[in-house]
């Protein structure tokens, strides 16, 4: 009898006990201590000073300069070109009982091909160089117009594994789809690890309008973190309304429950591509922005060994271009949207894979959303989902994801723009007033998804990346997604190495990417992908306290301080170091080419030096974002860019009307104003540009004197207010 109440007892206490350790292991993974990125000390400390106060500047590894890697591009055809005399002396030798000497000897003077030819400089093909690079191969990376020109730089810069997809994964239960999210989320932390600098972890509040609704979205946003694993962060989490909206204050009071909140990264895209590229030249790979292929070349098997290209700067500089040949074991295509294209200049006949997909965003001042919180809203008035988040001091709301052709600098329409708008005025409050005239940027990227010949539309199109051979050898990695380009570039180095028979290998002489000698950066180099582990440059003497550091030694104001570190990591340094003084007692260095942004001459200077700038809409653009951020700002800081590229490029005035001319129809597809398209050079200096036109003149109250109630306020004319007394200022 003692022993059934005994087990009686005993059960409910092991049930308590289990329940209770279940729990608690919950609440342990959730809210366990972790370490978030960026908020590590530097790998390597700042640069110090030695005894007596004199200050040791950092000694960083620099690339090779354009001409010297152009050079070594055209010495990859000297062995063909050597191979093929060596024949016809070894036949000549039999026949005539002699060979040439000194052609054998030439030929050994002269370099190998390449290991690999990539096609394209954006995320995916930098991504590429990288991996190859730093598994012992010998590449090269040739790109028509500038690393992350298209669609690398155009994102809605997130970092994610997509929680739209994983939906849709659920619902539709879609391996590929579930697979895709798992993917992104493991690259997500890597992606966060090797570039702190440039990349951030961002909480993303999801609004709730209906409490049966909390339920659903929770159970979504915890998969979500259960899915990442061990390369979680940090754990979504439930807001009430007050707290919403103590969070999100321009949010929409009326038809608000709740909000939940998870996390996902987010990047500076096209800053990120540049450092991809500059470290795979670290790592000797050669490359070279503004080369075009014109075609490609194969043996006499039918097999590709190179192709034939044309340096479009000298074009630039009034000169003639003549074509090049580069040798390579194999040739990778990575040029995103433009794949097709590259394809068929090996196959004129073959079927097109890539389904172009319009992604129009806008940029809007930063007083619409908090500076460290971005919203995501779900249920659109068409189903689609919109992004409404801080981005470099601005905020970045998007995107449209409809079917389109391919152009190299496609213009957002008003009707996407105007469909932005409206979305964004349904979840802000109405005391907002969303205004088309408060958008300072547009631009249309387009999205290289991988056909679905099942597909009824473009949104239901898979990102996943595709890897595919042609019979003549052209390796082409398309789809995919900016989270996942070193998944995609680890996949495609491993497909090379066994088509073309390369021989990856230890990286024994890597440079010092730190500037020092505290870390060895080959350590780890054995010859298979060690991308999840190795650091951009700029990442190793990044800490979120080095811009300090930089206020400290230069004198730079405090936000240009902020912005070179999260920019250029430790190169911020050198960036500081190009500056100008200001001759003023503060700042004392870094000439701002932007009044409202933190941008300064120091990085036209830098860009030009040591990113591989060749044009104004590099640095504008890709180097800083301004034109990314405000068209209209870019334009005005326009004749400074292109007097301080004229100094480190020794531009002719020729040279710099072409620059005026290109970089004023380019900013035409960041959304400049019809009406300031024919602006010239001489307009903008003599701030004639600056001027109003009938819009933007009713935007802000901008010519009324001081006055308690101001005259293009009051609904009365001048000096007949009858509520005011006829001897007041403001009827006189």
């Amino acid at each position: 009898m003692a022993s059934r109440q005994g087990r009686r007892l005993l059960k409910p206490l092991l049930y308590t006990s289990a329940a209770a350790a279940i729990g608690g292991t919950v609440l342990y993974i959730s809210f366990r201590p972790r370490t978030i990125p960026g908020s590590d000390p530097a790998a390597v400390p700042p640069p110090g000073y030695r005894e007596g106060g004199e200050f040791v500047p950092p000694r960083f590894p620099q690339i090779k300069s354009r001409e010297e890697q152009i050079a070594d591009l055209k010495r990859s055809a000297g062995r063909v070109r050597a191979g093929v005399e060596n024949l016809k002396g070894g036949i000549v030798s039999i026949l005539q009982g002699s060979r040439s000497e000194e052609k054998r000897q030439s030929g050994g003077d002269e370099e190998e091909p390449y290991d690999l030819l990539i096609i394209g400089g954006g995320a995916t093909g930098s991504g590429i160089a990288l991996d190859a690079a730093t598994r012992g191969l010998k590449v090269a990376v040739v790109e028509r117009d500038d690393f992350s020109s298209g669609t690398s730089s155009k994102s809605t810069k997130l970092v994610h594994g997509g929680v739209r997809y994983l939906e849709k994964a659920v619902w539709e239960l879609d391996y590929n789809q579930y697979k895709l999210v798992k993917e992104a989320l493991r690259e997500r932390k890597y992606f966060l690890d090797t570039a702190p600098h440039l990349s951030v972890w961002l909480p993303i509040m999801l609004p709730i309008d209906k409490w049966w609704k909390a339920p659903y979205f929770w159970a979504g946003t915890k998969f979500y973190d259960l899915l990442a694993g061990s390369e979680n962060i940090e754990s979504s989490y439930f807001l009430t309304r007050s707290k919403a909206l103590d969070a999100f204050p321009m949010l929409k009071r009326s038809d608000l429950f709740g909000a939940l909140v998870y996390y996902d990264g987010a990047h500076n895209d096209s800053r990120m591509n540049v450092s991809l590229a500059m470290t795979a030249a670290l790592y000797g790979s050669t490359v070279v922005n503004h080369i075009e292929v014109t075609g490609l070349e194969k043996d006499a098997n039918g097999k590709l060994n190179g192709a034939r290209v044309k340096d479009l700067v000298t074009e630039r500089n009034g000169k003639r271009a003549e074509e090049f040949s580069i040798k390579a074991k194999g040739v990778i295509n990575a040029t995103g949207p433009f794949t097709d294209s590259i394809r068929k200049m090996d196959d004129h006949e073959v079927e097109e894979i890539v389904a172009p997909s319009s992604g129009v965003h806008v940029i809007l001042p930063g007083y619409y959303s908090p500076a460290n919180m971005g919203l995501i809203d779900p249920s659109t008035s068409d189903g689609r989902v919109i992004f409404f988040l801080p981005w470099q001091g601005n905020t970045i709301a998007g995107t449209t994801d409809a079917p389109t052709k391919i152009a190299q600098n496609p213009i957002a329409g008003e009707e996407e723009i105007n469909w932005i708008l409206s979305e964004i005025r349904g979840y802000l409050a109405p005391d907002i007033n969303v205004r088309r005239g408060d958008v300072l940027a547009a631009w249309s990227g387009i999205r290289p998804l991988v056909r679905d010949p099942k597909a009824k539309n473009t949104e239901s199109l898979v990102r996943n990346h595709l890897v595919t051979v042609s019979d003549s050898g052209l390796l082409t990695c398309a789809g995919g997604k900016w989270t996942t380009y070193r998944q995609m570039a680890e996949e495609t180095v491993d497909e090379s190495i066994k088509l073309f028979r390369l021989s990856p290998g230890p990286v024994f002489k890597a440079p010092n990417v730190s500037g020092t000698e505290m870390i060895d950066d080959a350590a780890t180099l054995d010859g298979t992908c060690q991308t999840h582990q190795v650091r951009l440059i700029g990442a190793h003497g990044y800490s979120k306290t080095l811009f300090i550091n930089l206020i400290q030694h230069f004198g730079v104001e405090t936000d240009v301080a902020r912005h070179l570190t999260e920019s250029y990591g430790d190169r911020a340094w050198t960036v500081a170091a190009l500056s100008a003084p200001t001759e003023k007692r503060f700042p004392v260095r870094g000439l701002r080419i932007s009044s409202l942004y933190p941008f300064i001459d120091g990085e036209v200077r830098y860009a030009v030096r040591h990113e591989c700038a060749q044009t104004a809409v590099d640095v504008l653009a890709r180097r800083t974002r301004l034109a990314f951020l405000n068209a209209q700002a870019a334009l005005e800081a326009l004749p400074n860019v292109i007097d301080l590229m004229a100094e480190e490029l020794g531009w002719d005035k020729k040279r710099k009307d072409i620059e005026w001319r290109d970089t004023v129809k380019f900013l035409a597809s960041m959304g400049l104003p019809k009406s300031k398209l024919s602006v010239t050079r001489k307009d903008v200096e003599s701030g004639k540009a600056a001027q109003f036109d009938d819009h933007e003149r009713k935007l802000y109250s901008r010519h009324d004197a001081p006055s308690d109630m101001l005259e293009s306020d009051s609904i009365f004319e001048s000096g007949h207010n009858p509520v005011v007394g006829k001897e007041s200022a403001v009827n006189k």
